[in-house]
């Protein structure tokens, strides 16, 4: 089974967008995006990047989050139209998972406007076991051949210049349920979410933007023997491994489907996995070369 992993599209638009919705952390947002990043994020990348995946055929399609910038509706609609038209496949073998910019004030997530525009990828194989979150139900679980996909909501509304993640007690407790269940158990499983479950941050920029209550999680995870732990948020692919009291889990991140970068481990693209029926994946990094249009394979950079 191969699955194709993008994150981070951060696509951008304001279009009839009142000035008043800016007063707010949306300001300083905006204007980060105006003096550092509008010309590095690129949604040209995104569509050549949507649509490589779907000549090659996979069997699934994991996003990990950030689909918009500001958590805008028009962006919100270029995220949709995207996933609907170039990537072009069935909802049933496309992940959908949050980040903490697709939930970016507290007004996108009283509207629940991610679940708004995704609502149709957060179909779930085990709906009974999913609890009410941020963005919409979680965990979403997709039972797919010898893998079970289940995507969690890591996005927290924030203070300016706060991108901390949190999973929370309820989703947390819903994940136990899920991960006991034998439909889960008897495949490998791939656990989406935006934040990294492990970085090596200090404890200050851990609390400012990595994942809060990443503990509570790994400790759930220590009964599982293998499977993958796929992320975006850190705009660069990287991999680490993930000991467990049962064995072992990789986890690997995408690097942003938008960044243009001279570094290699954060020009855009997007990872690609190959699950056997026994031992770790396969990881390839395939990315984006714009002046040519052509897609190299590279290797994922392993981290301790």
């Amino acid at each position: 089974m191969k699955i194709a992993h993008l994150s981070d599209l951060h696509l951008y638009s304001v279009e009839g967008v009142p000035p008043w919705r800016f007063v707010n952390k949306r300001f300083t947002g905006w204007v980060n995006l105006r003096l550092k990043r509008g010309d590095r994020h690129r949604s040209a990348y995104v569509r050549a990047i949507a649509r490589e995946i779907a000549r090659r055929n996979v069997e699934h399609v994991v996003i990990t989050g950030d689909l918009t910038n500001l958590a805008l509706e028009p962006e919100f609609e270029l995220a949709r139209a995207l996933v609907q038209d170039d990537l072009g496949l069935d909802p049933s073998r496309v992940t959908v998972v949050p980040g903490n910019h697709d939930l970016y004030t507290r007004g996108a997530l009283s509207s629940r406007r991610f679940e708004q525009y995704f609502l149709p990828w957060q179909e779930s194989d085990l709906p009974d076991l999913a609890t009410d979150v941020g963005g919409g139900r979680f965990p979403v679980v997709k039972l797919r051949g010898p893998a079970a996909i289940v995507a969690l909501s890591s996005a927290v509304p924030r203070l300016p210049f706060v991108a901390a993640g949190e999973l929370g007690a309820a989703q947390l407790e819903a994940l136990a349920r899920i991960l006991r269940h034998p439909e889960v158990t008897g495949r490998m499983l791939v656990l989406a979410l935006h934040h990294p479950a492990v970085n090596r941050w200090s404890r200050v920029k851990t609390h400012l933007e990595g994942l809060r209550d990443a503990a509570a999680l790994l400790e759930l995870l220590g009964p599982v023997p293998r499977g993958l732990v796929l992320h975006g948020h850190l705009h660069r692919r990287i991999q680490r491994a993930l000991a467990t009291s049962a064995g072992k889990l990789q986890q690997v991140g995408a690097t942003s489907a938008s960044l243009h970068n001279e570094e290699p481990d954060r020009m855009a693209g997007f990872n690609l996995y190959e699950l056997p029926t026994e031992g770790p994946a396969r990881v390839e990094a395939i990315v984006y070369e714009p002046t040519t249009g052509l897609f190299l394979t590279d290797s994922v950079p392993k981290h301790v």
